[in-house]
């Protein structure tokens, strides 16, 4: 949830049925020629995460940021899959790269970074699947290790059954009933596809566990091939204590076939999971960050 008050931001709203994106007004009076196409995790719209709008007006003067407001946005997630996510965002890449933009870089934050991954490592079985010029992964954490972590293990065991089940009795579009669902996402409805998806191994989503087998990772981050930066933040409050953080993000990075931002070996200090409230200093350093990687394309 947002920490900031109200507040307003000036953009240009771009519809591409059945989504949109908000692309924020540059602070040069020029038109950018490159587009950052930030992303966002379970339950995120507009201004829900606070220094995307920080971060789109410090932005190198040749970039701008738009947030892509997907089918899965806001409650949508529960019924939705990476699969349609990544069709939505190759469709909002080719409208940005037909009407001028000439690179797009994708940043996805929380489950947006499983988009990122999943738009690069999943069969492209459309065809037309939109090249990109980079990607950023900012808070790339494990959702079945967040769930495992915060849920009760009878409760979370129990959920899992019953959604593989259903899946396997042609049920997985049937959404589970709140008393499964309800202690880890409220009143959103899930699937049981997606609940599979979400929180059991080897799920569709299972991008950034830390048990994944190497074979597991060669299929993922060794798909990447366009120059990678990787935001893990030292304080994320979903990371098990157990989990090496550091070690985990540098065993991914010799998988990449792309170059991998050399600032992507060394953790966001201070960095909760999507920085709402933090310190401005951190906010600063992902900036920063982001900055240096996006001039170096």
């Amino acid at each position: 949830m947002s920490t900031q008050g109200p507040s307003s931001t000036s953009g240009t709203l771009h519809h591409v049925a059945p989504v949109s994106a908000f692309e924020v007004t540059p602070t040069t009076s020029t038109q950018s020629p490159n587009l950052l196409l930030w992303i966002g995790g379970l339950t995120d719209t507009y201004h829900s995460v606070d220094y995307v709008y920080k971060l789109a007006s410090s932005l190198p003067p040749t970039w701008s940021l738009a947030q892509a407001n997907l089918s899965s946005a806001g409650s949508g997630f529960g019924i939705a899959s990476l699969t349609q996510d990544c069709n939505e965002i190759s469709s909002l890449v080719s409208y940005f790269k037909s009407n001028g933009k000439q690179k797009v870089v994708i940043m996805g934050h929380s489950t947006g970074c499983q988009d990122c991954l999943h738009y690069f490592a999943s069969e492209d079985k459309r065809g037309d699947r939109a090249k990109v010029d980079g990607v950023i992964l900012q808070a790339p954490v494990s959702d079945r290790e967040a769930m495992v972590k915060d849920m009760d293990k009878k409760d979370y065991d129990g959920a899992c059954k019953i959604a593989e089940d259903w899946v396997k009795e042609a049920k997985g579009e049937h959404i589970l009933p709140l008393n499964v669902t309800a202690d880890m996402f409220g009143r959103n409805p899930l699937s049981a596809r997606r609940w599979v998806a979400l929180a059991c191994q080897g799920g569709e989503d299972d991008y950034f566990s830390s048990d994944l087998p190497d074979s597991r990772l060669q299929s993922t981050f060794g798909k990447v091939d366009k120059p990678l930066l990787i935001l893990y933040g030292e304080e994320d409050e979903y990371v098990p204590d157990q989990v090496d953080r550091k070690a985990l993000v540098n065993k991914w990075i010799p998988f990449v076939k792309g170059k991998v931002d050399e600032q992507s070996k060394e953790l966001l200090g201070g960095a909760s999971h999507n920085l709402n409230g933090d310190d401005e200093e951190v906010a600063d350093e992902l900036i920063k960050r982001v900055g240096k990687f996006l001039t170096a394309i």
